[in-house]
């Protein structure tokens, strides 16, 4: 294992916070545009699928600002000392709706702090809890799984066997830049992987721009409320498996299994960056 005080880190467990938010019009139409949708962003109509990680986000004055972006670690969140942040995956829990001009409440808990070893070397994962409280009561409870890793070399890259799981659902996204930097836009995010590529590619070795973990999801669970006639499901649970690069021609597959739908993402080349599965609602 590295050299990591992660009982330090450990002492960040059960830290809380509060941040509110107001659904705006503009808002739910600026996400609605990066889904390529129509919808009418009216007052009292249903907000876009996703909304909730446009809602609340970390704002610092530019002093407060660490070389990957972010604000700087040490404050909400633990000073981790991997350079590389990037979403693992997560769960919602529904039980609520979000509408265009609701005041939302956004509660923040980190729930663990854990070093782990794996074949792409040491991490720390960062587990956090959010709830988020319209007027109307709880709308929404999500685990939230950060990971942290050391820089890997540059040129090592891992090339996984296309998918060949079948579907029967399939959509094909757009993945230019535009699109990366039109979410970083609506949900405030400075983490420069997303927008910067002589920073991506030169201080953190990738081989290109990279998809936002909550972009992804969203466009899973806009497939989803596709296929549900509109619905959003009860539960989703998903998880990162490989970065995805901007460029190219990615896909969101769906197919229904149990009571839900087993969602997944491909790269232009056909492999998966994040799988995902829904709860029907009853």
């Amino acid at each position: 294992m590295s050299e990591v005080d992660i009982e330090h880190l450990r002492t960040w467990i059960g830290r809380e916070r509060t941040v509110e938010d107001i659904i705006t019009p503009r808002l739910a139409s600026s996400l609605d545009a990066v889904l390529d949708r129509d919808h009418a962003a009216v007052s009292g109509a249903p907000a876009p699928v996703g909304i909730h990680w446009c809602l609340a986000p970390d704002i610092v004055p530019m002093r407060g600002i660490g070389a990957d972006g972010h604000p700087a670690r040490g404050g909400f969140l633990p000073p981790v000392p991997f350079p590389r942040r990037m979403w693992a995956g997560g769960e919602l829990t529904f039980s609520g709706s979000f509408l265009v001009g609701d005041s939302v409440a956004k509660r923040s808990v980190i729930e663990d702090v854990a070093l782990k070893s794996g074949r792409s070397g040491d991490m720390i994962f960062v587990t956090l809890r959010h709830h988020y409280e319209t007027p109307r009561g709880l709308a929404l409870t999500e685990r939230q799984d950060v990971v942290y890793r050391q820089l890997a070399p540059a040129g090592l890259t891992t090339d996984p066997a296309p998918s060949d799981e079948p579907f029967e659902h399939r959509r094909a996204i757009d993945a230019g830049p535009v699109l990366l930097f039109r979410y970083s836009a609506i949900t405030f995010n400075g983490h420069r992987i997303h927008y910067d590529q002589p920073y991506v590619t030169g201080e953190e070795n990738y081989p290109g721009l990279i998809f936002h973990g909550p972009l992804q999801a969203t466009l899973l669970l806009a497939l989803a409320e596709e296929l549900s006639g509109g619905r959003v499901p009860a539960g989703f649970s998903f998880r990162s498996v490989h970065p995805l690069f901007a460029g190219g021609t990615p896909h969101v597959h769906a197919r229904r299994q149990n009571d839900g739908l087993a969602l997944w993402l491909t790269d232009t080349a056909g492999v998966v960056t994040m799988k995902g599965v829904t709860d029907a609602r009853d």
